[in-house]
């Protein structure tokens, strides 16, 4: 996804709007909402994303002890402004050795989390397992919010899903033995609603799997 827009639900090229089309089109998909270029993490880059999205941008906080920030993405463009956010965190997982998070906010149909979860989308949908208790609970701007596991997922992740401010909450942890993170009652900021606590964010590394998801 980096250096130029791309289809949040394939991650392939896309077209700018023009003669023909006055949204951005994917040759799969039709129109979308570009994902625009990931940067390296930095307060700067998570500003100018919360600065332009209509949707929240989630972020545990505070962080689990030793995680790191390590990357935003954003689905829209100047026009329609962002309707689709992924933030990405990096840190031990409860099981030991490395684990990485993504939190996607997207509005119905973006497609950003199911591209994410490794699974066809553009919504959890019928994959919720709603029938029965929810796997996880998060507070989500100091509301609880039950998140389902996500069914047919690779078994390489764990995926939750659930709503949050009449949005799509998705929950994307690798390995899937990281899933127990969102066992432990997660609080979940809403980083628009942050103000100058967004500069003590801690930065880390560019997580690859906000690049190439299903790698």
């Amino acid at each position: 996804m980096r250096g130029e827009p791309s289809c949040p639900k394939c991650g392939g090229r896309v077209r700018a709007p023009g003669l023909f089309a006055d949204t951005w089109q994917c040759a799969a998909h039709g129109a979308v909402h570009p994902v625009q270029p990931v940067v390296p993490p930095s307060v700067g880059a998570l500003a100018v994303v919360v600065e332009r999205t209509r949707v929240p941008v989630w972020m545990p906080w505070p962080l689990p002890v030793g995680w790191l920030f390590s990357g935003v993405a954003c689905a829209g463009d100047d026009r329609s402004g962002g309707r689709a956010t992924a933030v990405a965190c990096t840190g031990p997982g409860p099981l030991g050795g490395p684990g990485e998070l993504v939190l996607v906010a997207e509005e119905p149909g973006v497609g950003l989390g199911a591209h994410y979860a490794g699974i066809p989308g553009p919504d959890p949908g019928p994959r919720l397992r709603t029938g029965r208790p929810p796997e996880a609970k998060v507070l989500a701007a100091g509301r609880p919010t039950p998140l389902w596991h996500v069914a047919d997922a690779p078994a390489d992740r764990a995926v939750f899903a659930g709503e949050a401010m009449g949005l799509w909450l998705w929950a994307v942890v690798w390995p899937e033995l990281c899933g127990p993170l969102l066992y432990e009652d997660m609080v979940l900021t809403d980083l628009r609603d942050a103000g100058s606590e967004i500069e003590l964010v801690p930065c880390g590394a560019l997580s690859p799997r906000l690049m190439a998801p299903d790698g």
